[in-house]
């Protein structure tokens, strides 16, 4: 079965990408930390059971000789939600599932968290990236570093040309009344709520 774990807003660079996304939610980030693996940073915001993470290529980052997750070589733009993240209690069971496409199991670590994620070797998820990535926690998420500031998802909507195919394959695998898949460009929105607001991340 797969869980929401968290979603991710890419941007060109971390400031910028904290910056919106705390103009946008009203509330400041917590910091995150370097992945020497794929050469990239991040920021984080709990959302109780989840939590939401700002990502971009860390300047200071030697080069890492692979494509980076999240097909963050290839993006351009202001930030924007670009990813969600599920939890599988089996890395290759949930592969054998859903495909090989999904990507290879790579093994990460930082600071004491350990897990796997599955990554493509071109960095791209399928269905234009707006499948989700999956990840495999072997230590507990870092969630109880993050301080609860009252956020939550509320929803998440997955746009696709071929939503339809993507619903019906991933339906068997999560039961999640707050994810939906609509027609349209490929793209993704968050409702998030919190202390009776509702925000909107795409």
């Amino acid at each position: 079965m797969l869980v929401f774990d968290h979603i991710a807003i890419a941007a060109v660079s971390l400031p910028e990408g904290a910056a919106a996304t705390e103009a946008a939610l009203g509330t400041q980030l917590q910091s995150g930390g370097q992945h020497p693996d794929f050469g990239t940073y991040n920021r984080l915001l709990g959302l109780g059971p989840e939590y939401l993470e700002v990502i971009a290529i860390d300047p200071s980052a030697p080069p890492i000789g692979r494509a980076r997750w999240f097909h963050l070589d290839a993006f351009a733009g202001p930030p924007r939600l670009t990813n969600w993240i599920v939890r599988v209690p089996s890395m290759e069971a949930a592969l054998e599932a859903l495909g090989p496409e999904y990507g290879e199991p790579v093994s990460l670590r930082r600071g004491d968290l350990r897990w796997r994620m599955a990554v493509p070797a071109t960095g791209l998820l399928p269905f234009d990236n707006c499948a989700p990535a999956m990840i495999e926690w072997e230590t507990e998420p870092p969630l109880a570093a993050l301080t609860d500031r009252g956020y939550r998802l509320e929803a998440l909507t997955v746009s696709h040309p071929r939503a339809d195919v993507l619903a019906e394959k991933l339906s068997p695998h999560i039961d999640d009344p707050r994810l939906s898949f609509v027609r349209g460009l490929p793209g993704l929105r968050a409702q998030l709520g919190a202390e009776g607001e509702t925000f909107f991340l795409s």
